[in-house]
């Protein structure tokens, strides 16, 4: 049964790794939840803000709660990861460039 991996070879995080995960994730839900409902920035500031923190809550949910890492034997992961944000970036900004496009035509031709 060499073929089999044992259930205590992969890191499945700690106690204290949940808590700042969840710790992390609640602030960076409601910082710009607080934006939003205080309208206390420009529209540009806060769309910012909003994507800023939705990156780095990616990067806490990956991290502290899937355990992804740049470990040699999980490399294969990070790399189906990029692959997986690369496509994620040119279908979402070709999505808004058509969109975009498409709006200006529109316009114009009305």
């Amino acid at each position: 049964m060499s073929g089999q991996t044992s259930h205590d070879q992969h890191s499945h995080g700690s106690v204290r790794s949940y808590v700042i995960g969840l710790i992390a994730s609640l602030v960076l839900t409601v910082i710009p939840f607080a934006l939003v409902m205080t309208g206390a920035f420009s529209t540009l500031t806060t769309v910012l803000t909003i994507v800023v923190t939705a990156v780095f809550q990616i990067a806490v949910q990956l991290v502290l709660f899937m355990h992804l890492n740049a470990k040699a034997d999980e490399g294969w992961k990070l790399a189906s990861m990029v692959f997986t944000v690369a496509i994620l970036i040119l279908i979402i900004g070709g999505s808004i460039w058509i969109m975009r496009q498409l709006h200006a035509n529109v316009m114009l031709g009305g």
